[in-house]
Formats: C-alpha cells, sequence, structure tokens
C-alpha cells in the first residue's frame, strides 16, 4: 500500500486518545512510507493526522470541496492541496489516489464516507481494504449493528468481514496489507435467509 485515505472528524471528541491516536497514525504512516490522503483540513483529527504525518516528513495530499474552504480551513503545510467542487467529487477523488480506507472516529460525515466505500466495495467498484481504527471502543455499537444487518438477512457475512476492525495501528495496517476482496455479490437470495 503506497496511500491510504483517511476519514475522520473535523472535531477532537471529548477524549484526549482520540487526537493522540489520530497523530500516532499519521506518524505510523510516514514511517512506514505510506502517504496521507484525507480532507485538506487544519481542524480537529483531520488536523492531528495529516500534522502527525507531515512532522515525520510523511506526504500529504488534502482533497477540500471549494464551500468548505472558510470552514474546514485548509492546511497550509500539505505536500499538495487538491480542490473539487463538490462532496462527491471529494470522495471520488479520494478513492482515485488511494490504496485502502480507513476510518477515524468522527461523525455524520465520517460515516456517509465508510459507507459509500463499503457500499462501492460490496457493488464490486473497487476492492481496496476498508478499515476502522476503533479508539477506545468509539465504534463498538456499529460494529454490533452490522452483526444484526446480518441476522436479518440485510447483510451477507462476506460483506461484513470487508470491515476490517481493530483499536492497534500496526495490527490494523497488517490486516489491510494482507485483505483479500470477497468474491461474493450484494444480493442475497431470500430462500437462502
Amino acid at each position: 500500500m503506497k496511500r491510504i485515505t483517511v476519514f475522520c472528524g473535523s472535531s477532537f471528541g471529548t477524549e484526549e486518545i482520540y487526537t493522540a491516536q489520530a497523530t500516532l497514525l499519521g506518524k505510523t504512516l510516514a514511517k512506514n512510507q505510506i502517504e496521507l490522503v484525507y480532507g485538506g483540513a487544519n481542524v480537529g483529527l483531520m488536523g492531528a493526522v495529516a500534522d502527525g504525518t507531515l512532522n515525520e516528513g510523511g506526504k500529504v495530499i488534502g482533497v477540500l470541496p471549494n464551500f468548505l474552504r472558510s470552514k474546514e480551513i485548509a492546511h497550509q503545510g500539505l505536500t499538495e492541496l487538491i480542490l473539487v467542487e463538490s462532496m462527491h467529487e471529494r470522495k471520488t477523488k479520494m478513492n482515485e489516489l488511494c490504496d485502502g480506507v480507513m476510518a477515524l472516529p468522527g461523525g455524520f460525515g465520517t460515516l456517509e464516507e465508510l459507507f459509500e466505500m463499503l457500499t462501492w466495495a460490496q457493488l464490486g467498484l473497487h476492492k481496496k481494504p476498508i478499515a476502522i481504527l476503533n479508539t477506545n471502543g468509539f465504534y463498538d455499537s456499529l460494529i454490533e449493528l452490522t452483526q444484526t444487518m446480518v441476522d436479518k438477512g440485510f447483510l451477507k457475512s462476506a460483506n461484513k468481514e470487508m470491515l476490517l476492525v481493530s483499536d492497534n495501528i500496526d495490527d490494523l495496517l497488517h490486516k489491510m496489507k494482507h485483505y483479500v476482496a470477497p468474491t461474493t455479490g450484494k444480493w442475497i437470495d431470500k430462500e437462502k435467509v
């Protein structure tokens, strides 16, 4: 993996561990010579992961919609900043640039980005690893919900397994590097449920 797209909050959250892990992830990516692709802002966890990467001499590509330049405040120290017109164009560009995707804690935007990448993978539009850094159990309820989706017949178990999860950065990067996309499709046969 040469580049990883990271989706995360433009806020810091209520616990210092979120910022510490975002910064550590950035440093770890740089040390492993993996470039960071992210939303381009200098605020919240977005800024922390970018700064962590840059402070270790890593490369960072930001992708920021023009209309968010004043709200998310474009990071001035990036290797490259790509300006786009829409949120959809942002996700498309981030997907084009990366070899894998990782989500850190965040809000609706982070979840929307994560689930769009999962949906694209489920539909066979890409075969990239998609991961959650489950810092301090932040995503435990979401992981439980994905099992409920399987149990209730709305998600295949093989598609659930596309979502790689760990609370350890090195373990998660190892899982991403060794990921093999499922060969099964999205659709569930009612007779087999």
